[in-house]
């Protein structure tokens, strides 16, 4: 491992570079009924998508920020882009793509990525999908794999089943945002017992300035079935802040099973606050890998409903914290059914006082028998100025053959570790590096590396550089 000083890096964000983007319509700043209608317009929606933007604007409207967790309070919506369309019309070849875009995504590695792993790419720049293209025998599987704006059009009977049900406006302030002026964001079907081989990976840029961006995700799988879908985020550096505030709603009927991986690696200005949830039926399995770098404030918490018996839910997740970061994190897990297990590991890592929180629920409710939950929350300080925090919430209304396990430690490179390595030859920073990754190793592993390029480099330069 090379010799990185800490200096070297602080402030080295590969992705901070933004483009002079030209754009067919930029709204004007600040939210209103217009904004949400000219957003519906540009998109030549139907009247129910329309209603449902409308109402969901009042809900936003009507509700307080949350009085929970990180300071939210800078965010001033009144400053914000929430709509942004970069080109005309979305294209097959990133050679079609205008030339400030194209570079963009060749500088992040996305098409060389499409080429060498992926069954499907999808591209959003701010706040159209500007590219989209699925392998050709993937698609004869039936496999439907969209952006939600084409969704909406041609399969609308399914996005009117799905849409808004497991996340409706009114559960949270940045869900009703989201509803209200959502756009772009990725539809995923998998049709019974087809098994996509390959992962399907969208990417979301922000690229203008004090820029809201909402994508909305919607995955179906169907019984049987198997679909493993990857998204990475990352954004200019500006001295003003940005909003990302996405939905994600996953429905895995019986036996099925659904990969979520998330590895976004947000410029240090944007507030991530995400809602993410999924309903799993009987035998189901659902996973989410999520890997947090970056930001100024996320809140993320993915959550599974085991609404099914035998349903299984797994959060494998990563957050690091930097200086001036704040990554509030967790997960939610909700047993509604016999013989249902749920897992989650957590791995955090703060530095130059950054802080961690990890912020979990379990419920297993009446009738939940046989339930089986574990938890582990793991955190890595690696200086005295930062801080790391745990709020488990346990709420066990169920009694009969319930097995719960919770653990959690907070604790600092050793001193006996580094000098047990130093004795086999490997030096301090090197050493340093190796014990950061075997920390992480549990969750890094589940994390497809070969195009996750942001997580590469968190594990291989920043931890071998921010160790203290």
């Amino acid at each position: 491992m090379p010799d990185i000083q800490q200096e070297d890096i602080k402030f080295d964000y590969k992705y901070g570079f933004s483009v002079p983007a030209r754009y067919v319509y930029k709204a004007d700043k600040g939210l209103s009924e217009d904004v949400v209608a000219t957003i519906s317009s540009y998109k030549q929606e139907p009247a129910w998508m329309k209603e449902f933007r409308l109402k969901s604007l009042a809900v936003f409207q009507s509700k307080a920020m949350p009085g929970w967790g990180p300071d939210l309070s800078e965010i001033d919506f009144k400053s914000i882009t929430y709509y942004a369309k970069p080109i005309d019309n979305q294209v097959k070849s990133w050679q079609d793509l205008p030339e400030e875009i194209k570079q963009t995504y060749d500088k992040i590695g996305v098409p060389q990525a499409e080429r060498d792993f992926l069954a499907g790419v999808s591209a959003q720049f701010d706040s159209e999908v500007v590219y989209e293209n699925m392998k050709k025998e993937i698609a004869k599987l039936g496999v439907i794999f969209c952006d939600m704006d084409t969704a909406v059009k041609k399969y609308p009977k399914i996005v009117k089943k799905y849409f808004g049900k497991l996340i409706p406006p009114a559960d949270n302030k940045f869900a009703a945002l989201n509803s209200a002026v959502w756009s772009g964001g990725s539809f995923v079907y998998v049709p019974e017992g087809v098994k996509v081989p390959m992962p399907l990976q969208a990417y979301f840029r922000i690229n203008a300035e004090a820029f809201g961006q909402f994508e909305r995700t919607l995955i179906i799988a169907e019984k049987g079935s198997f679909v493993h879908y990857v998204e990475g985020c990352t954004a200019p550096i500006y001295s003003t802040s940005s909003l990302h505030a996405a939905v994600v709603e996953i429905f895995v009927h019986p036996s099925a099973r659904v990969r979520y991986t998330t590895v976004q690696n947000w410029s240090s200005n944007v507030y991530n606050l995400v809602t993410k949830r999924s309903r799993v039926e009987e035998n189901a399995v659902m996973e989410w890998v999520d890997c947090n770098i970056g930001s100024k404030v996320t809140m993320k918490y993915p959550s599974c409903y085991l609404v099914g018996r035998g349903a299984k839910g797994e959060v494998l997740s990563i957050a690091y914290a930097n200086e001036n970061q704040i990554q509030d994190t967790g997960a939610k897990m909700i047993h509604l059914a016999p013989n249902t297990k749920s897992r989650v590991v957590s791995k955090s890592i703060s530095r130059a006082g950054g802080r961690c929180s990890y912020r979990g629920l379990v419920n297993v409710n009446p009738g939940a028998y046989n339930s089986s939950v574990f938890v582990s929350c793991d955190a890595l300080l690696l200086d005295d100025k930062s801080r790391t925090d745990t709020y488990p919430y346990m709420k066990i209304r169920e009694q009969k053959g319930v097995e719960i396990q919770h653990e959690a430690t907070v604790e600092r490179i050793g001193e006996e570790k580094l000098f047990y390595l130093a004795s086999r030859g490997i030096d301090k920073q090197a050493a340093e590096g190796l014990l950061v990754q075997g920390f992480v190793e549990p969750v890094a592993k589940e994390i497809p590396l070969e195009y996750a390029v942001e997580l590469n480099r968190l594990l291989k330069v920043e931890m071998a550089g921010s160790v203290g």
